[in-house]
């Protein structure tokens, strides 16, 4: 980025921080505050020593965590590592999988100073961004270093294409900052190749989502929620986003409320978890019934029978799919494009989603052609779908295991996409063990 342009760029990226930032703190303040040092690149990371030279990976959130997690299990366990994230709940998700394997940081604010301060802290040698995320004075700062930049498990979402497609002159000085692309299909690939992307530097390696870990789910936890559960069945609605939650509660009602079933329920962001809890306390009044936050277990049950569980937790859904009886992802029923399927689909659990998936296209036509999911227009569908599968669990479960069948038939990401990072990987130095 030229003298005059990176000015500029800092000045607009300044002020927008400068009005957003207050709005932010508003809204989300106690999630934001605590992590503005680590993102103006002063907060120590834990433990920093294990990042120091060695490979930065880059995942935005919680999900594009679990990729680099499959990712880091198949690396040299010498290999210094640096993991950053955007979003608070990915930070959770980092340091809880990673622990003290790697150095846990977030990703600076794309400041010249905070970013200069960064690359000063940690020396990385090689960048890997899973899914993408380009930040210009980051990619700047990269090249200036004569880092290799990566990024795997790549996709080019519709909003995103559309936007780059605008700016088409900004978009090809950018993503000329990475050196090699590993993207999950072939669209992916042509629509790189449409914005400038030399096509030899693009490789289609599949998606890294089908190869993630089983999910750990606490005993305890399992144990609590069975007790709730009382005999019922499970019903989970995952990654719900503002204005969905009132649609799951009705679909939940149609199928049969809480006499036939417990619902647990587990909002996208943690800043809505009062918002979502209040709304179940006035819906829990109005039918003479309980909700139960998981943030009071253990705690004394309540005298009436839990309607409804509010997961307020971070990084226990994807266990927690395995002991439901039906399943409903969030963001699909509102227009934000849905969450990842693949983590009930893993366990063989029946699938409701709506018409809102361009998030996960590749995915979501996957799941169409295998029928490993039910389409469901609104809310009424929605509740006649969970209630046909409580009526019929044989159903259920035939309906479950095409989604967990076409889950097995998809791995092979892995190997492509180390295939694809070895020359980046042949240039980082040994680690402390191995020099």
């Amino acid at each position: 980025m030229r003298g005059l342009n990176r000015a500029l760029y800092q000045a607009a990226m300044g002020a927008a921080l400068a009005v957003g930032g207050p709005v932010l703190l508003t809204r989300r303040g106690r999630h934001y505050l605590e992590t503005l040092p680590g993102r103006l690149g002063r907060a120590p990371a834990a433990p920093a020593e294990l990042g120091a030279g060695g490979l930065w990976l880059h995942a935005v959130s919680v999900g594009e965590v679990s990729v680099a997690a499959t990712i880091v299990r198949a690396l040299p366990a010498e290999l210094p590592l640096v993991v950053t994230t955007v979003t608070p709940t990915g930070q959770a998700r980092a340091r809880a999988i990673f622990a003290e394997r790697a150095a846990v940081a977030y990703l600076p604010f794309d400041l010249g100073f905070a970013v200069r301060r960064f690359f000063d802290r940690f020396r990385p040698a090689a960048l890997v961004l899973v899914e993408g995320d380009y930040w210009p004075l980051v990619l700047a700062e990269a090249r200036r270093r004569g880092l290799p930049v990566a990024v795997v498990n790549g996709r080019v979402g519709n909003r995103s294409f559309g936007r780059m497609r605008r700016f088409a002159p900004l978009a090809r000085r950018l993503l000329a900052g990475v050196d090699l692309y590993g993207v999950q299909d072939a669209e992916d690939r042509r629509r790189l190749a449409a914005l400038g992307v030399p096509k030899e530097r693009v490789r289609v390696t599949g998606n890294l989502k089908f190869e993630a870990a089983e999910p750990p789910l606490d005993p305890a936890l399992a144990a609590r929620v069975r007790e709730l559960a009382a005999g019922r069945p499970i019903v989970l609605a995952g990654s719900t986003m503002p204005g969905e939650e009132e649609k799951v509660l009705a679909a939940f009602e149609r199928a049969g409320g809480g006499g036939r079933a417990l619902l647990v329920l587990a909002p996208r962001h943690p800043e809505r978890w009062d918002e979502v809890d209040a709304l179940l306390a006035a819906w829990a009044r109005e039918r003479g019934g309980a909700h139960l936050r998981r943030r009071r277990l253990p705690a004394d049950l309540p005298t009436q029978p839990v309607s409804v569980l509010l997961l307020d937790s971070l990084g226990e859904l994807a266990g927690l799919y395995r002991l439901a009886a039906a399943a409903f992802i969030g963001g699909t029923l509102v227009a934000t494009g849905g969450h990842n399927p693949l983590e009930p689909a893993r366990f063989g659990v029946p699938l409701a989603v709506g018409p809102s998936l361009h998030n996960f296209r590749d995915v979501a036509e996957r799941f169409d052609r295998a029928g490993a999911w039910r389409r469901v227009a609104d809310a009424a569908e929605l509740g006649e779908v969970w209630r046909g599968w409580l009526d019929d669990p044989v159903e259920a479960e035939r309906q479950g295991h095409r989604g967990r069948a076409l889950v097995q038939a998809n791995r092979g990401a892995l190997a492509r996409t180390l295939e694809l990072l070895a020359p980046v990987l042949a240039t980082l130095p040994p680690g402390p063990e191995s020099a």
